[in-house]
């Protein structure tokens, strides 16, 4: 059992702004939230250069204390990146509101209307580690979708968000929403933290984005009802009818355009059939790329720079240019391998056997199963969200990347006309 943790007079106080600016969202015009967007958006293209400063200071800091090149990638934030920040907050800006959506509703024989209708969550409180841009990406996405939002980002990235929450929270007031719509508890260190997870009655809901420790230490601790966002250990099958093209490619994509982030490629498994085609030039292309490839003794047989692959490294998520490789006998025995270890986030098979394409796709138990595509696509904004909360591997509320829609809940409207129930 967790240690009961008592809130401090001054997250009280920081919370209770929280559910008021919660419910002047709940009200905003869409045109309102809109607005406050498009200031966002202008305003850290005007500030990227005191972020892109802030940014410097905490990757230093992070250099000094050992934070892996996985982690110190994800933690930058370059005059580029904070502007594609701004154009995915616009692109929030044209995508419909989901707030008042019908999403059911019937005449009763009585005569009374019933209506299933989106409201916001309320108040979202987020954990997340040394990933500056969720700042911007959760901010940008509680606004359209009407809940405040209050941050816990994490040391190794604390001047960055203080300066990108003092950012946000200026330009929602500039349109006459509440500052306090976007909030930061970092300022309490790990002990906000703490508190957040115990806040029940003052957040509705806790995400946690991060590493797995990150993610079990919430769910185990927290008070709060919890949005899981899990690891991903992300699996690609070559099956025996592998295009020798679309293995190459798909496979070097998947692993070595951004190593770091969870759609990542971390396990191959190539059919023994195609094993000798395929294994010498797509792990020629890894290692061509400075991937270290830690493979089973089939696949050292074709690849002899490999290392010896462990069972410690099929279930770990590298976040670097690392992957594990093995050969599998047969269909049935790469989906047997997927359920050991996958982590239920991305998995992919390449293949030109539809038969094989369906039972993966049937059979694969994760938010997101796919068919001769890189694993790289499980992203909200390539899924045409603008950004992405997370990516949630659990199956209530939501599940795969989450965006407008899944920051949202539902009431039902009833409207009668005097009646009694007999």
């Amino acid at each position: 059992m967790s240690e009961t943790v008592i809130l401090t007079p001054a997250v009280v106080d920081l919370l209770e702004k929280s559910v008021d600016a919660a419910r002047a969202l709940v009200t905003a015009s869409t045109s309102t939230k809109n607005a406050a967007l498009e200031a966002v958006a202008r305003d850290l293209r005007a500030h990227s250069a005191s972020i892109v400063e802030a940014n410097g200071r905490d990757l230093a800091a992070g250099r000094e204390n050992g934070l892996t090149d996985g982690l110190l990638d994800r933690l930058t934030l370059s005059e580029a990146r904070i502007d594609s920040l701004a154009d995915a907050v616009l692109d929030i800006v044209s995508l419909a509101d989901p707030v008042g959506e019908s999403v059911r509703g019937s005449a009763l024989p009585n005569g009374i209307r019933i209506e299933q209708v989106r409201v916001p969550l309320g108040v979202v409180g987020v954990i997340y580690e040394a990933r500056p841009n969720v700042t911007v990406d959760l901010a940008a996405l509680a606004l359209k979708s009407g809940n405040a939002v209050v941050l816990r980002g994490g040391s190794a990235a604390e001047n960055t968000n203080r300066v990108l929450v003092d950012v946000i929270q200026g330009a929602i007031e500039s349109v006459g929403l509440p500052r306090a719509a976007v909030e930061t508890v970092d300022a309490f260190g790990r002990d906000g933290a703490r508190q957040l997870m115990q806040a029940r009655g003052y957040v509705d809901v806790l995400i946690p984005r991060g590493s797995a420790g990150l993610i079990a230490a919430v769910v185990d601790e927290s008070t709060v009802p919890v949005i899981e966002t899990g690891a991903g250990v992300v699996h690609m099958f070559l099956d025996e009818s592998a295009p020798l093209d679309w293995a190459v490619d798909l496979v070097h994509n998947a692993k070595v355009q951004r190593p770091s982030v969870c759609n990542a490629l971390e396990t191959l498994l190539v059919h023994s059939a195609s094993a000798d085609a395929l294994l010498p030039p797509v792990l020629a292309k890894l290692a061509e790329s400075g991937v270290t490839i830690h493979a089973d003794e089939r696949t050292r047989a074709l690849h002899p720079a490999a290392v010896a692959v462990t069972d410690d490294d099929f279930a770990t998520e590298h976040m670097s240019l690392d992957i594990s490789v093995a050969v599998v006998d047969s269909l049935d025995e790469a989906l047997a391998h997927i359920r050991r270890y996958s982590t239920k986030h991305t998995e992919s098979i390449i293949t030109n056997d539809l038969g094989n394409a369906e039972r993966f796709l049937n059979e694969v138990d994760a938010a997101a199963v796919m068919v001769n595509a890189s694993t790289r696509f499980t992203d909200g904004g390539e899924f045409g969200f603008g950004a992405e909360v997370g990516i949630s591997t659990q199956k209530l509320h939501a599940r795969g990347p989450m965006g407008l829609t899944e920051l949202t809940s539902t009431k039902w409207l009833v409207r009668g006309s005097g009646q009694s129930r007999g």
